[in-house]
């Protein structure tokens, strides 16, 4: 493993590698700068046993079925010091006889091959866009033994990627809220909520590029997750090392301790009264270990082993969560005096956040407790850590993850149909072409029932970007109603409800955000890591959801509006409404071509109707008999 020290010593960029499709033994590795096995050569197919999913990750399935194609994939750690290894790949394939060398395991007549690169640093959308060019001009070459321009690739990326900073414009590169929000609309703060809860989510579409975008562009939404908090989203085992390694299977009931309650269990208490008390049931959660930590209070976390599903959090004494949750709660009391109020008790005038520097939250500094890089807010949320997984797009090979006993939960996607059809292994499914949030679970949907709050938070998010759609400088690179300006508004969501978690009497505060979700929310791993560590900057932040106050006419029909759009019911009489509508047009164009022919009818009918009387006009009408009448009338 030494030279994959070395090598991440020279840059970001880990490999290079081409995968392709070989007609009897499927995809492969054909070629990889540096070698991934280090004692082999440039041209080895074989595989670290960590990276064995690799050519099926770089090499999408059904991807026949298009002519190109981009998939961001991730690949665990291969050895405890390391992070997660971020991967992107750029499919294409191009016609066997349009080669000017043709190798002789070519029997096909088109050749599939992905160039893809494996990098230290989350930069999807810059990776992307410097391999697609050079994935165009290996393709044009038309002889793929020409791999001088891959080991270009590796020396221009490591020489102008290294030292650089991870700010929003190279990390963000490629994912669009405004996109998200236009398909998606109030949906999703539901997508936000979901992944908070640390549930089973699983991303459903076809071609893999608007796979990994919609998944991604919703991963952007929360304040620093991609820059610094993926590095353990990709801690699995292979399916055979799991089935081999009986240590592994023993760590099961340390993982037990991550796994969120069942949804029965939280829904008794999601009154206002059980908002305050999830945190004690999130501290006896964790006083199993509390023995061991009487001499060590915070146990720095170990990366050692990313395979353990122990928690090293876990050690921590309960007590200094009341001490910590109680001078924090003290703070923001005293602080909250002091602050303006800035709420309006009017909807109409909600809470927006002004644009910030890149770094306008400040450095980062080694969490104690998390182990991944914070700002002063705590952020990002450790939600990617302690066997909850991010897979981007997911193999056919790595279903078993989703029932896995050491995988606490997931955000995944997927292109192969049986992964939306086993609906039970997922918690929720979002499917990007239809723009749905398919969730079984009854108490699920009501514990992400968006508040009146919500929906106005939503819903001013949806105004901003539809109506300034056409007015934005160059498609979203404005500010409000841009790509930033929708970030910093999910920012300002995540910490007011970080910070409305820390008040004393906060029921009021977090019904906002919905009593049942809050308290779902209280017993995740990501909420009890945070809350264990104190952090003075949130004392700055204003208490209460920005959108707070008075209901009014216009939320009564926001709430209509949502309810016809999302619910069960909502969806079967609109449906019955387009339906019916459609029914009553064709019914009044039959109708209506009837009813002209008869009018047509009724007028010839009628002239001669009368030019028979005014044939007989002589004869007056009150001097007719009946048997004059009868024979005027034939």
């Amino acid at each position: 493993m030494e030279p994959h020290g070395r090598d991440e010593v020279k840059g970001p960029v880990l490999h290079i590698a081409v995968v392709g499709f070989h007609h009897k033994k499927g995809c492969q590795v054909e070629f990889s700068y540096p070698p991934l096995m280090p004692d082999e050569g440039h041209d080895s197919n074989l595989l670290p046993e960590e990276w064995k999913y690799l050519p099926f990750l770089a090499l999408p399935d059904g991807a026949h079925n298009y002519q190109e194609d981009t998939v961001y994939f991730h690949l665990p750690p291969l050895s405890g010091d390391m992070k997660c290894v971020y991967g992107v790949s750029c499919y294409r394939q191009i016609e066997a006889k349009a080669l000017k060398v043709r190798q002789a395991d070519v029997t096909r007549e088109t050749v599939q091959k992905s160039v893809c690169v494996l990098s230290r640093v989350p930069l999807y959308g810059l990776l992307q866009a410097k391999l697609q060019l050079i994935t165009h001009a290996y393709f044009e070459e038309k002889d793929f033994s020409q791999i001088s321009i891959l080991k270009e690739l590796y020396d221009h990326m490591n020489g102008s990627l290294r030292g650089s900073a991870l700010d929003g414009s190279q990390v963000y590169l490629g994912l669009s809220p405004r996109d998200l929000i236009l398909q998606f609309r109030h949906k999703v703060l539901i997508l936000f909520k979901l992944i908070l809860l640390e549930k089973k989510v699983l991303f459903y579409v076809s071609p893999v590029n608007r796979l990994v975008g919609a998944l991604m562009t919703v991963l952007s939404l929360f304040p620093g997750m991609i820059e610094h908090g993926l590095v353990d989203s990709s801690h699995y085992r292979p399916k055979s090392s799991v089935s081999e390694d009986l240590s592994l299977v023993e760590s099961v009931s340390g993982a037990e301790e991550f796994v969120s309650v069942s949804v029965t269990d939280i829904i008794a208490n999601t009154t206002l009264e059980g908002v305050e008390t999830a945190q004690p049931a999130a501290e006896s959660l964790s006083s199993g270990n509390s023995a061991e930590g009487d001499n060590h209070l915070l146990k720095p976390p170990s990366r050692t082993s990313p395979d353990s599903s122990e928690s090293d959090w876990e050690t921590l004494d309960p007590s200094v969560l009341e001490e910590n949750g109680s001078k924090e709660a003290a703070e923001g009391k005293e602080t909250e005096s002091e602050l303006p109020d800035a709420f309006d008790s009017k909807p109409g005038t909600p809470i927006t956040v002004q644009p910030q520097a890149a770094g306008g939250q400040g450095a980062v500094v080694q969490g104690l407790v998390s182990g991944l890089e914070e700002d002063q807010y705590g952020l990002p949320l450790p939600i990617f850590t302690k066997g909850y997984l991010c897979l981007p797009y997911m193999a056919l090979q790595q279903h078993h993850l989703l029932s896995d006993v050491t995988v606490r939960g997931f955000v995944a996607g997927a292109t192969n149909i049986l992964f939306r059809q086993q609906r039970h292994l997922s918690d929720a499914v979002v499917d990007v072409e239809e723009a749905g949030v398919h969730i079984q679970d009854p108490e699920l949907r009501k514990i992400l029932s968006l508040t009146t709050a919500d929906l106005r938070f939503a819903d001013y998010l949806v105004k901003h970007v539809t109506e300034n759609r056409d007015d934005v400088f160059l498609d979203g690179t404005g500010w409000e109603g841009g790509d930033e300006w929708i970030r910093a508004q999910f920012t300002l969501y995540l910490h007011s409800l970080l910070s409305s978690a820390l008040q004393q009497d906060n029921e009021r505060l977090l019904a906002d955000y919905g009593a049942p979700f809050v308290t779902a929310w209280k017993i995740t791993h990501n909420y009890r890591v945070w809350y264990s560590n104190k952090h003075p900057a949130m004392a700055a932040i204003t208490p209460g959801h920005p959108f707070q106050g008075q209901y009014s006419v216009a939320d009564v029909k926001l709430r209509l509006s949502h309810s016809v759009q999302n619910s069960e019911r909502g969806k079967k009489i609109g449906n019955a409404m387009i339906t019916t509508s459609r029914s009553m047009v064709q019914t009044g164009k039959v109708v209506g071509q009837s009813v002209g022919g008869a009018l047509t009818s009724a007028k010839s009918a009628m002239s001669s109707w009368f030019s028979t009387l005014f044939k007989v006009g002589t004869i007056k009408p009150e001097r007719q008999t009946g048997r004059d009448r009868k024979a005027a009338l034939h």
